[in-house]
């Protein structure tokens, strides 16, 4: 009897240790720092956007830049992807030398502000951040300059075309920015970076003749305003090798009235050649969908 009841002790003993070993293996694996921080500023990133407040929005977004400074200041930050943030908009240059985090907050219906960081890929894992600082509300002519990350034109931007001329590396941002209650901005910035590796924005990329719709040139970046929600296209097409927008005509007659611009149903374009982005009028170009804001 002694012996039964000792086996039976022993089998239940084995049992319990067995459970508890699988309870182990099933929980979660811990989260690695960077990620807690994430998890810690992904309801932030969500009511930059969300709230319906306008002074939540903008606390929303100053602890949201906060804890997304502390996340990249974690070692060898720059391959996390910050999967979470589906509200921000993170790009990588096509050969891994930087990202760009940007994003919007809206003021009030009739006014956007955009934010960002630009992050460098750096041999030791540690932190290069180049904070971008939105100047479009301060800028009579934001077609007017070379710019740097103090005095950027803020966009959202949702892809990136890398081209090289006389061995130097030239990266197109293609973005956009709800400006307004009735009117969207699709901007085309040339990026490069100066000798100390500082990025500057803009340059006498642009050869296009002038219109009634295109920024005057000199136009030291690109630009598309047109009416809320029409859906104009405006994004590179990698087999044309093109960057590709709607061809914009005035529902009123009136060109000079941005909010009346809607897409004509024909394309425009721009080819990189000698190290500028030539225009060329018609591009073929088939569209049949309805064009979300980011392309």
């Amino acid at each position: 009897m002694k012996r039964f009841l000792f086996l039976l002790l022993v089998l239940l003993s084995m049992q319990v240790t067995a459970q508890r070993k699988a309870e182990r293996k099933a929980e979660p694996a811990a989260l690695s720092p960077i990620a807690q921080i994430e998890a810690s500023i992904k309801d932030y990133a969500l009511g930059i956007l969300n709230a319906t407040e306008m002074v939540d929005r903008f606390r929303a977004d100053s602890l949201f830049t906060r804890g997304l400074v502390q996340a990249l200041r974690q070692p060898n930050s720059f391959q996390y992807k910050f999967d979470s943030l589906t509200t921000i908009s993170q790009l990588y240059a096509p050969d891994s030398s930087f990202r760009i985090f940007t994003w919007q907050v809206m003021k009030d219906f009739s006014s956007y502000r955009q934010h960002g960081a630009i992050q460098m890929r750096t041999t030791d894992g540690s932190l290069k951040l180049f904070p971008l600082f939105d100047h479009s509300d301060y800028s009579d002519n934001p077609f007017d300059s070379i710019r740097t990350p103090a005095n950027w034109i803020g966009a959202v931007y949702y892809n990136i075309v890398q081209k090289s001329f006389n061995n130097k590396q030239f990266y197109t941002l293609l973005g956009y920015d709800e400006s307004n209650a009735r009117s969207t901005k699709k901007w085309m910035e040339v990026l490069h970076f100066d000798a100390q590796g500082k990025p500057l924005f803009g340059g006498k990329f642009f050869t296009y003749t002038q219109d009634s719709i295109k920024p005057a040139q000199p136009a030291f970046r690109f630009c598309l305003e047109f009416k809320k929600q029409a859906g104009a296209k405006f994004n590179y097409d990698p087999e044309l090798d093109k960057i590709v927008f709607a061809h914009l005509v005035s529902e009123t007659g009136e060109v000079k009235e941005r909010f009346s611009l809607i897409p004509y149903g024909t394309y425009e374009g721009f080819r990189w050649q000698n190290g500028k982005w030539i225009h060329e009028k018609n591009v073929d170009e088939v569209d049949p969908k309805p064009v979300p804001i980011n392309q």
